[in-house]
């Protein structure tokens, strides 16, 4: 079966794409294109997975980088193959022929881009790496590496959206205390819960970092189980474990 890959008029020219789970190996309850070395999936099968993905974004398999994501804030600089994951949630290039990748399922993948400048960025936000700076981490990032923040541009990949996202009242209260303007993410849901906007969170965090464009695909992860992995749809469902997708972008 061949790869779905989503793409978005704002980081083109350059080479990149969110993955769905559609044209892989896998099977199961991981059945399609899971990236994810973390599950329980069978590494040989994920392996082919993987290549599939490098040869999409036509690097080399050893190219195709990610990380040992930990819902941090912290954004590393990469330019070539890896010895080890870093324990980061974003990293950012200006080397061309490396392929950043993030795996999710749920949480945000947020591809960057400032072509001019030959910088790119990727990073993996779910509510806690993106509460505590993790899109302000790979901006900076890539500023530091000559990037214009104007001139960056930022997609939101497939997520979570609102209307799956049931949270309870600590939830609420985290984000609260850190700004009382958050409660503009939040609707009622039943009884006390409450319904989080993690997509519209990630654009307003993005936009007040500065960056030129940024703007969410609208893919919901949760709602559409033929294309997107779910943690919280195979938790809902007591599936033993989930596969993650994958989003990469290259200079």
């Amino acid at each position: 079966m061949t790869l779905e890959i989503l793409t978005a008029d704002a980081l083109a020219p350059l080479r990149h794409g969110f993955f769905t789970r559609k044209g892989g190996a896998s099977s199961g309850i991981f059945k399609g294109l899971n990236c994810g070395v973390g599950s329980s999936d069978q590494a040989e099968i994920v392996a082919i997975n993987r290549a599939r993905v490098a040869q999409a974004m036509q690097v080399a398999p050893d190219h195709l980088l990610t990380l040992h994501q930990v819902h941090s804030a912290t954004a590393v600089v990469v330019d070539g193959p890896l010895e080890a994951r870093p324990k980061a949630d974003a990293m950012v290039t200006a080397t061309p022929g490396v392929a950043l990748g993030i795996l999710t399922a749920d949480c945000q993948p947020v591809l960057f881009a400032d072509p001019e400048a030959g910088v790119i960025g990727a990073a993996h936000a779910g509510w806690r790496g993106a509460l505590e700076g993790v899109l302000e981490a790979a901006v900076e990032a890539m500023v530091g590496l000559g990037a214009a923040r104007d001139q960056i541009r930022a997609v939101i990949g497939p997520c979570i959206a609102q209307a799956n996202y049931e949270v309870g009242p600590e939830f609420l209260d985290s984000f609260m205390v850190d700004d009382p303007a958050h409660a503009q993410f939040f609707a009622n849901g039943e009884g006390d819960r409450m319904l989080f906007d993690l997509a519209g969170f990630g654009l307003s965090r993005l936009r007040a970092a500065g960056v030129g464009r940024a703007e969410w695909t609208r893919h919901c992860t949760y709602g559409d189980e033929g294309r997107f992995y779910s943690y919280r749809r195979a938790t809902h469902l007591g599936e033993a474990d989930y596969g993650r997708l994958i989003a990469s972008i290259t200079l």
